[in-house]
């Protein structure tokens, strides 16, 4: 047994917070030392008394593996040829008032499936990544002006075995990949991946940032599910929490008897909504730690982008009565996003911010935080206030509507109805529209139109799209029981159909962040509660027209100002029987009128379905063609209705 001594510039850069690949150093690795194969250990411990490594290679007792304090700063070392890979460990640390304590490594690369918590040495390498494709494809094409829907899912409860077992990640890259593909969908969020020892904690309240829940298979599992999901199209984001984290015994808090990741003071250290410890992000060590967590992702596991969570909770101070800025977060906000941008300039860093901080998605070279997308909650809060009211009472809510319109383009924003709508007692997004049975999914259908008509990218809880009735119960799975029942099969069929449009109509997605994609027609219609706007391409004329109405009320010849005198054509109505609408659409194309409408120049006659979103192409010119004497649209509706059929 021997030391095998980091280096000089690594222990510098790690206290400088500026050790990137900090687990390269940390943790447990297969070396050789003089020829000798063997694992070297190394663990940062800076107020602990001594620190032994046990485990099952020498029956818990650390007597004979001590490791060596290499500084004076609290790194130990340790090189062994008694440890294997697939070995059991733990570290035993002694604190200076001679308690023993037994911890998992924080830089472990794999764990012990729950409720069981030691720490397993595990060899990354070996796995050939076979996604070469996708990450040309993105290179090639920025995010910003191609669509985003991203479907956000718990792996643990998406779908069980009938013994109540979970998938593996391997099998779930058979049942998972293949649904996602058919909706539509192009990126998918998985909750922590991270290990943890609750599940009902769903990976938020984590022990081993570096260590992909054995939940589900070994990290090398997990990294043939992501490939999977590339090689399918399909980009990978999953929930990332450098704010806090548990405090289990075996986990990182108190790692070494006293405050070590977490910050000293208990009014800044403990999180007391969550039952958690806030990570010292002014701390050095801090950074070189959560920073190279998030390239250990991206560099061994292709992980595409971040939801950083709760980013409110680390940008004002913890506890207190008023808001006071952490000036320690902002900064370490700052740095990640410079680090990672520069690893990676096509890396998806959003952001979970709940506040009003200016300039979130901005570059740190303008003064902004350095995420490039951040969570629209006011929108999403102002919607579903909206749509749970009463439809008679919505027109004195008219401006949850139209608010959201003075921000929009203020951050590069996504438009979540995420997990946390859905959870204790809040209800389903079906359950929480007001009405009949056949209402209920009528606003539904409407409220996800409105949200791919809105400017924004998208994101969806799992269960959303065939109208889970029941709140996310987060220990069994989605009920898909309900693909049974008509309504929940058409609302898949909807949402599908809805996916296809928005992917193909580029002004849905093209000019997402800038006021130049988007029109109002109509925004005052308080009474009627009819809303009406344009959505533009980035090509001259290249337009869509969207009427949603917020009432269970029909109207024919509706009159609406557009800005062509052009033919539309009703490319989706959320009312059509296909979908379990009432099936008041428009099925010929409508030709605009002279007369200026709504401070348009044109105007159309359509009809407007009951709780129903229509989308409207303006037809270009050169999609006319003659046939016996007379114009006719050249258009592939009738192709789409039998598709959708079949």
């Amino acid at each position: 047994m021997s030391v095998a001594i980091p280096t000089d510039f690594e222990i510098h850069l790690f206290h400088e917070g500026n050790l990137f690949k900090s687990y390269e150093l940390f943790g447990a690795h297969s070396k050789k030392v003089n020829s000798l194969l063997g694992i070297q250990f190394c663990v940062w411990a800076p107020h602990a008394k001594s620190v032994r490594v046990v485990g099952d290679f020498n029956c818990w007792d650390g007597s004979k593996h001590e490791m060596t304090r290499i500084n004076d700063q609290g790194i130990w070392s340790m090189f062994t040829t008694d440890v294997q890979i697939g070995d059991l460990y733990k570290y035993e640390i002694i604190t200076h008032s001679g308690e023993k304590l037994l911890k998992a490594d924080p830089y472990a690369f794999y764990s012990e499936v729950r409720p069981k918590t030691a720490s397993i040495v595990y060899d990354l390498s070996g796995y050939k990544w076979n996604d070469q494709k996708w990450n040309r494809k993105k290179k090639r094409r920025p995010i910003y002006d191609r669509p985003m829907f991203i479907y956000e899912l718990h792996l643990g409860t998406w779908k069980k075995k009938k013994d109540g077992s979970l998938y593996t990640y391997r099998e779930l890259a058979e049942e998972l990949i293949p649904y996602v593909v058919e909706h539509g969908f192009t990126h998918i969020e998985m909750l922590p991946l991270v290990e943890h020892p609750y599940d009902r904690s769903w990976g938020y309240q984590g022990t081993g940032y570096y260590s992909a829940t054995s939940r589900y298979g070994t990290p090398h599992d997990l990294m043939f599910f992501i490939d999977q999901c590339h090689q399918h199209d399909i980009g990978v984001i999953m929930d990332w929490v450098p704010g806090h984290f548990c405090k289990d015994a075996h986990g990182l808090y108190m790692f070494d008897g006293e405050p070590t990741y977490e910050y000293s003071n208990p009014k800044e250290r403990e999180n007391e909504v969550w039952g958690t410890a806030n990570f010292d992000l002014g701390k050095p060590e801090v950074q070189s730690f959560l920073i190279s967590n998030a390239l250990f992702w991206m560099e061994y596991f292709h992980i595409d982008g971040f939801r950083v969570d709760a980013v409110a909770n680390m940008l004002y101070w913890p506890n207190s009565p008023q808001l006071h800025a952490n000036e320690y977060a902002i900064n370490f906000l700052k740095k990640l996003n410079e680090v990672v941008f520069s690893k990676d300039p096509t890396i998806l860093m959003i952001a979970e911010d709940s506040t009003d901080w200016p300039m979130v998605t901005r570059p740190t070279s303008e003064g902004g935080l350095g995420f490039n997308y951040k969570w629209n909650m006011g929108w999403m809060n102002d919607i579903l206030k909206y749509m749970e009211s009463d439809p008679f009472n919505r027109k004195y809510l008219h401006d949850k509507v139209t608010f959201s319109l003075l921000y929009a383009f203020s951050e590069n924003f996504i438009l979540p109805f995420s997990h946390d709508e859905v959870v204790y007692g809040k209800k389903s997004l079906l359950n929480k529209m007001p009405g009949d049975y056949w209402q209920k999914f009528a606003q539904l259908r409407l409220l996800y139109g409105y949200m791919v008509a809105h400017p924004g990218k998208k994101l969806l809880f799992m269960g959303g799209e065939f109208g889970q009735f029941d709140e996310w119960k987060d220990l069994e799975q989605l009920d898909w029981n309900l693909d049974d029942y008509e309504m929940h099969q058409k609302m898949r069929v909807y949402v599908k159909e809805l996916l296809n449009i928005y992917k193909k109509q580029r002004p849905l997605f093209e000019v997402d962040h800038h006021y130049e994609g988007f029109d109002w027609i109509d925004a005052n219609n308080n009474e009627q509660r009819i809303f009406s706007f344009v959505r533009k391409g980035k090509k001259p004329n290249e337009m869509l027209v969207i009427v949603c109405n917020f009432t269970p009320d029909v109207y024919h010849h509706y009159k609406i100002g557009v800005p062509l005198k052009t033919r539309y054509i009703e490319i989706i109505n959320s009312d059509d029987k296909l979908f379990g609408g009432s099936n008041q659409i428009n099925r010929k194309s409508i030709e605009a009128q002279e007369g200026e409408y709504h401070g348009k120049p044109y105007h159309i006659e359509m009809t407007i379905a009951p709780f129903g979103i229509s989308i409207l192409r303006a037809v270009k010119k050169r999609g006319e063609k003659q046939k016996n004497g007379k114009k006719e649209v050249c258009s592939n509706a009738s192709r789409r209705r039998k598709r959708i059929e079949a």
